[in-house]
């Protein structure tokens, strides 16, 4: 049964979104969406976001270079995933998809390890229980629902954490999000949706993806507040996600974000986005650039200077250089192992598929 003291008016997202910076920095302050950071969190926001940047690209060109088989690019995103990310609190859980690079270094995970799953080397090669980090999830929406089910678990624990998992604009057209949804409004589950709509699911534009007036209108439908935000805002989106986490852990529930960002880069490097978007789209994009918007920001609270500048620019160029050396020619390890990590009692047929691969890898050393 529903539960009947829910407003389905207030659960309606407001007709614009949250919205903090202008892309000259200039600042609106919002009594409904305060910013309890002081001035070394607001430059260590910035400091995230360029890392991220540098980092990404070099991916790329490690990619282009032969040395990861694919890589999906976060560029233009930096503010979404950064300024969610930092809303959390330490004890809270991620559960990313594959584009989360931003939100991982904000876990401090090792940026090198995580591209081990792109060079096909290892499965993001971090400890999810030290970074509070799950894994990076390739099929679209699954994370949604181990992020649910994590929350659910917690909350049954009495365990006073927070969950949020992250899933594109084209993730809300895939079942599984809906199942996750579903089971946590019922719940009341503590955990945030945070779709991060780029715009393109590949090369499905949004209006070919859905009806609704907007992303976040579709979490009434699950007993969900939707919210929005300007996701090339960091100050916009950190705020909105705060209040969400604060609401998930009073025992308010789920709540579910749509950060409004755009894909800068291709849908990943093995996609050829001129043939669905056009330049001046792109032009357009870059002048909401997020990390020149939080630059110009600083700069007008005299936070910034040639010094801060240099000193994040050297950090990420030597963030970059150690991701480089730890992912170039990284040997593979043994095959074999990919049979340690599934069961605790392995089934017949399990031993069986083992065997198999092991006398196949015996006669190809033979050969």
């Amino acid at each position: 049964m529903a539960d009947a003291a829910i407003d389905p008016r207030e659960l309606l997202p407001p007709d614009e979104p949250v919205h903090l910076l202008d892309p000259d920095g200039t600042y609106h302050e919002d009594p409904e969406h305060p910013i309890d950071l002081d001035d070394a969190g607001l430059r260590e926001l910035y400091r995230l976001m360029l890392v991220t940047r540098k980092v990404d690209r070099e991916a790329i060109n490690l990619q282009r270079q032969g040395q990861l088989g694919v890589y999906a690019s976060c560029m233009g995103q930096e503010a979404a995933q950064v300024g969610s990310a930092y809303a959390l609190g330490e004890e809270d859980w991620i559960f990313p998809s594959y584009r989360e690079l931003g939100a991982a270094l904000v876990r401090q995970c090792d940026a090198a390890g995580l591209l081990h799953l792109y060079r096909g080397t290892w499965l993001s090669d971090h400890d999810p229980y030290k970074h509070h980090f799950a894994l990076m999830s390739i099929p679209i929406g699954t994370q949604a629902l181990h992020a649910t089910g994590f929350a659910m678990g917690a909350r049954l624990d009495g365990n006073p954490i927070v969950t949020m998992t992250y899933y594109g604009d084209g993730g809300t057209s895939e079942g599984d999000p809906h199942e996750a949804m579903t089971f946590a409004g019922v719940m009341k589950s503590p955990v945030i949706f945070f779709v991060q709509n780029n715009q393109y699911a590949i090369s499905v534009p949004l209006d070919k993806q859905t009806a609704a007036p907007t992303l976040a209108h579709k979490a009434v439908g699950y007993g969900l507040p939707g919210r929005r935000c300007d996701g090339n805002d960091v100050l916009a989106t950190y705020a909105v996600t705060r209040k969400a986490v604060e609401r998930a852990r009073s025992g308010e529930g789920p709540t579910f974000i749509e950060a409004l960002t755009y894909r800068m880069e291709a849908h990943t490097t093995s996609d050829d986005p001129s043939r669905y978007r056009t330049q001046t789209e792109l032009d357009e994009a870059a002048k909401t650039d997020p990390i020149v918007r939080m630059r110009n920001f600083l700069q007008q609270r005299d936070l910034y200077d040639a010094e801060l500048e240099q000193a994040v620019e050297d950090q990420a160029k030597e963030v970059a250089s150690y991701v480089r050396a730890g992912i170039y020619d990284a040997p593979h390890g043994d095959p074999m192992e990919l049979f340690e990590h599934v069961y605790v009692d392995p089934t017949g047929h399990f031993e069986g598929q083992r065997e198999q691969l092991r006398a196949e890898l015996d006669a190809a050393q033979e050969g």
